[in-house]
């Protein structure tokens, strides 16, 4: 049995358009204090107007990366949970863009597991993404390849070149190459 003790009276936020989804995962955190958003526009509301501990975000249907940009300002660690877009891009781009972690659907039976893994980090002063590729590494490698970081990581940096931006993300001027 895993430990919940620094789940307990957690303020959490969940944020997902389907009901199923966060019906389930209300059952699956009975020790905490759940508050349910199903749109973009409540999620906002919420993020911006009350105290959260963590935030659960759904990333296609509620444009979740969105939404991670305003729990970064409110100082809410934000766990990214996806069905439809569980590539290895959007783990890095969930990492780079701040989130405290990166879930599959199919794996958010043990939400219990991964929200206390975030907790504990922060009582321990480690990153919150401590743990994620003891829980995920093998996930991610079976799916995707043994080298799906590598990948990503190469996806990442060519993206901006491919749409005629450096690196940096500057328009390229007269005299640099494509």
């Amino acid at each position: 049995m895993e430990n919940r003790v620094l789940l307990e009276d957690k303020q959490i936020l969940i944020v997902d358009d389907e009901m199923d989804v966060l019906d389930t995962l209300e059952d699956l955190l009975p020790e905490c204090d759940v508050t349910k958003a199903s749109t973009f526009d409540k999620a906002k509301e919420l993020l911006e107007s009350r105290y959260f501990d963590i935030a659960v975000l759904d990333i296609m249907g509620v444009a979740g990366f969105k939404l991670l940009e305003i729990a970064n300002r409110r100082g809410v660690m934000a766990v990214m949970l996806t069905g439809h877009a569980h590539g290895p891009e959007n783990a890095v781009r969930s990492y780079r863009e701040g989130a405290a972690s990166y879930v599959p659907k199919e794996s958010m039976n043990n939400i219990h597991v991964f929200l206390n893994d975030i907790l504990e980090g922060k009582a321990k002063g480690k990153s919150p993404w401590w743990r994620w590729s003891e829980r995920f590494g093998s996930y991610f490698e079976k799916r995707f390849g043994l080298d799906w970081q590598k990948k990503a990581k190469k996806q990442r940096t060519q993206a901006p070149q491919k749409a005629g931006l450096s690196r940096s993300g500057r328009t390229k001027g007269k005299g640099e190459s494509r």
